[in-house]
């Protein structure tokens, strides 16, 4: 295979197979990924994926980068488009062929961009929804779209993520809102506001899914949602998840694991005020192609921070 990071596209086109077109893809779509990410998605062997991407990095159609990790040693390596990656996709796209200078500024500025671990949190979502799909027979994630598509898609809304995932003969769509523990809770509650008014103006019912940073900062944003909230229904889950609460352990079959917990109907609580419960799975909420469908509900602000 040839090393040269300065030979013609063309030439490298035999080296090229339908796996790293695929991951050339869902790298111009999303930005960037982790060799752990692109190894659960594409990958069953993480040797092989750590060789394919050295590979493909010498090709020149990957760039990399990574920092040093607090305490010692390093992070893992984020991977994103090469020069050549870029041109790939410009030809298969039909756009400008973009200039070795524009691919280098385009990583450079990614790497030092300061909402990266926003990004690499949200992309994190998809990529156990998908891991999950290819170990579970039935389930699939049908789409998913980025922060940029979603917003030119629904343009009312700014939302991290849009997804479409099944799981046997039911499906789900659901809006993403990552949140990485950098503002108030009340900041993030008021987000359902957006998607209240994309109700009203007739837009799509779906769910939306707040990522959150750990259990912790999830119990607290299910204490700031309270009672109605225009009909928006709304799910919560985090990274760190136990593997047997995640709806990932093996055995466990058609579960949306990262997705796993939903806001149910408020029910009367101690002095007469609601309280949410959460037990229900992301693709229990809602068929996507309802109006009339029984979704739960949640979300009214209360003016309160955390």
């Amino acid at each position: 295979m040839p090393q040269s990071r300065t030979a013609s596209l063309l030439t490298i086109y035999p080296y090229i197979t339908s796996r790293d077109q695929q991951l050339l893809q869902l790298l111009d779509d999303h930005q960037v990924l982790t060799t752990d990410q692109v190894h659960r998605m594409l990958f069953h062997a993480r040797r092989t994926c750590q060789i394919r991407l050295g590979d493909l990095y010498g090709l020149g159609l990957l760039d990399r980068f990574r920092f040093a990790r607090d305490g010692g040693g390093s992070q893992p390596w984020h991977w994103t488009l090469g020069h050549h990656g870029h041109q790939f996709q410009a030809a298969a796209h039909q756009r400008p062929e973009p200039s070795l200078r524009t691919s280098r500024q385009t990583v450079q500025r990614l790497s030092a961009n300061p909402h990266l671990n926003h990004l690499l949190t949200a992309n994190e979502l998809f990529v156990r929804l998908t891991a999950d799909a290819r170990h579970h027979h039935g389930a699939r994630l049908d789409r998913w779209r980025s922060e940029s598509m979603a917003t030119k898609q629904f343009r009312t809304i700014t939302a991290d993520g849009h997804g479409l995932w099944s799981a046997g003969d039911a499906t789900v769509g659901f809006f993403l809102e990552t949140d990485t523990g950098t503002e108030p809770l009340g900041r993030v509650v008021a987000k359902l506001d957006r998607y209240a008014q994309l109700i009203r103006r007739g837009g799509l019912r779906y769910p939306v899914l707040f990522w959150l940073g750990g259990e912790h900062r999830e119990e607290h944003l299910h204490r700031l949602l309270r009672g109605e909230h225009d009909g928006v229904s709304v799910a919560t889950g985090h990274p760190h998840q136990p593997p047997g609460r995640s709806g990932l352990a093996p055995g466990r079959r058609h579960r949306p694991g990262p997705a796993r917990r939903a806001a149910q109907r408020p029910r009367p609580a101690r002095g007469g005020q609601s309280e949410l419960r959460r037990r229900r799975d992301l693709r229990s909420l809602t068929d996507p192609d309802s109006r009339t469908a029984s979704a739960v509900t949640a979300g009214q602000r209360h003016g309160r921070r955390s």
